[in-house]
């Protein structure tokens, strides 16, 4: 079931619309100003990015702060690779700011 979108020749607005099939006959209309003459147009593609193409993306320490889902996956693997355990202050934030609480100051040690 494809998603056409189409370009109005009078407004330039692009509207989108949804077909049971790619055989179906499809008489668009401007969702902005109504207009019949419409020229289909070439959708863009989107893929979907799942947790590991993040990580692959900005498996840096120096790239973890473009994405905050990163930081405290890069600090539980380093601990692990280190052979370390994670202290329980540290594990707390990461929860946190995985449910979009973002961590206050670190206190010096």
């Amino acid at each position: 079931m494809p998603i056409y979108e189409y370009k109005c020749a009078k407004c330039e607005h692009v509207t989108s619309v949804f077909v049971r099939s790619a055989t179906a006959t499809v008489s668009p209309k401007c969702e902005a100003c109504g207009a019949k003459k419409l020229t289909r147009q070439m959708s863009r593609v989107a893929r979907l990015r799942t947790a590991r193409d993040v990580q692959e993306e900005y498996s840096r320490p120096e790239d973890a702060n473009r994405d905050p889902r990163q930081i405290g996956q890069w600090v539980e693997e380093r601990f692990q690779k280190y052979g370390m355990n994670l202290p329980k202050d540290a594990r707390e934030a990461i929860e946190k700011a995985r449910e979009g609480q973002m961590p206050g100051p670190v206190d010096d040690l």
